[in-house]
């Protein structure tokens, strides 16, 4: 136990030791259902599943906290010396914005309540980006920090760099999938997306104005930037580092030799490296699992995967949600997976979601997968899935029906 009463697990990692934190139960109540569904198991034991009716108050689960790879986001103190990580879940805010950029994202007032009890219920983490609802998500998130008054210094805020942002936040723009010659040379929006030295300055001080921050606790590169020389990335990168605009650096959604790359360059010139890898990770896409996984876990990366459950396709009942419609059908074998987890999930009395984020807390390169919170039931979902163990067997019966597919997340 720490000073604190902090029960504290050791384990160690290619030659690291870790610290994970089990906080002491705290007062917070949500709203979750009084009935249980749950089927007795003597072998396995598991949380009460959460129905979505009969609401009632009751305690949640503990929050779990670890760190983020071996350097990244290491401790963030209080004050008195005391330890802050981050949550082992990363609160997602591409879904806070406007629904006038996408149907699916909830607006101003919803997204508000939901970042608020997501702090309440033990997250810590936030990402976001610049270009989800062009500024409105960041915005949305700095208004949530200064409105509930988050404490800073035991929130961590993620955003991130890379793709274009209307500068009048025109929703009716839709930029997605547009090349950056489209942008240039039809529209005439020249240097507003890539990784260059100036795109990258004007676009951080864009975000600290809409998130009304300080500091970036990691700003991320959304994407690869074939366009531009990775010295002048990562250059302007630990340049913001060194001026006190960002803390720390990540990445997301490219192939391991361009994170490779990247790392090798900043290591060259002894700059910031990268601390996280945001890559499209669960059990419908494991093309990660290849190269990038194994590269972080070795390098000491943390992994804080997207899509954690597919977009809902992990959940039988939303297959094709409205997420989903621009992607393909599921395949006989990923229909086969989501049986699996549905099986699975009745089997230990809980969610097929619960079994979707049990499996990636079982990967020991993850750190915090990534989840989007629409309702304020996925959050109770969500924290209740830490509770959820699985042993070999059930990780090798989940597995065992995936084959091979195309890369999905980047090009």
């Amino acid at each position: 136990r720490s000073l604190s009463g902090n029960r504290v697990k050791c384990f160690r990692r290619s030659g690291t030791y870790f610290r994970a934190y089990q906080p002491k139960p705290h007062p917070l109540t949500l709203l979750i259902p009084s009935s249980s569904h749950a089927l007795p198991s003597s072998s396995h034991p598991h949380p009460t599943l959460i129905p979505s009716s009969a609401m009632t108050s009751a305690v949640l689960p503990k929050m779990q906290y670890v760190r983020l790879g071996t350097t990244g986001l290491r401790m963030f103190t209080d004050g008195l010396g005391r330890a802050r990580q981050v949550s082992r879940i990363c609160l997602g805010c591409m879904s806070y914005g406007s629904s006038n950029w996408a149907s699916w994202v909830l607006d101003e007032e919803e997204s508000l309540g939901l970042i608020k009890k997501a702090y309440d219920a033990g997250i810590n983490f936030f990402d976001t980006a610049n270009a989800y609802s062009f500024g409105e998500s960041e915005r949305i998130l700095g208004k949530a920090i200064k409105k509930f008054n988050l404490p800073r210094e035991k929130i961590v805020v993620a955003t991130k760099v890379n793709f274009f942002v209307h500068p009048t936040a025109d929703m009716s723009f839709k930029s997605f999938g547009m090349t950056r010659d489209q942008l240039e040379r039809d529209h005439g929006f020249v240097n507003q997306q890539g990784l260059s030295r100036k795109h990258i300055f004007e676009s951080v001080e864009a975000s600290l104005s809409r998130l009304g921050l300080d500091y970036i606790d990691l700003y991320q590169i959304h994407r690869f930037d074939k366009d531009t020389p990775v010295e002048e990335t990562m250059g302007a990168l630990n340049d913001l580092v060194r001026m006190g605009k960002i803390r720390y650096i990540g990445a997301s959604s490219m192939w391991a030799w361009q994170f490779a790359k990247l790392q090798n360059v900043a290591e060259k010139h002894g700059w910031t490296k990268f601390v996280s890898q945001q890559n499209c990770y669960n059990l419908l896409y494991r093309e990660e699992e290849r190269e990038m996984n194994p590269y972080c876990l070795d390098s000491g990366v943390g992994l804080i995967p997207w899509a954690p459950i597919a977009g809902g396709r992990l959940t039988a009942k939303n297959r094709n949600t409205e997420r989903s419609k621009n992607q393909e059908q599921l395949s006989d074998i990923d229909a086969n997976i989501v049986d699996r987890v549905s099986e699975l999930a009745e089997k230990k009395g809980v969610t097929p979601s619960q079994i979707a984020l049990a499996w990636l807390f079982t990967k020991p390169a993850v750190s915090a997968p990534i989840v989007g919170i629409g309702k304020e039931k996925y959050l109770v979902d969500a924290v209740q899935s830490l509770e959820v163990k699985l042993d070999e067997a059930e990780i090798k019966y989940l597995e065992e029906p995936y084959q091979p597919k195309a890369i999905y997340g980047h090009n």
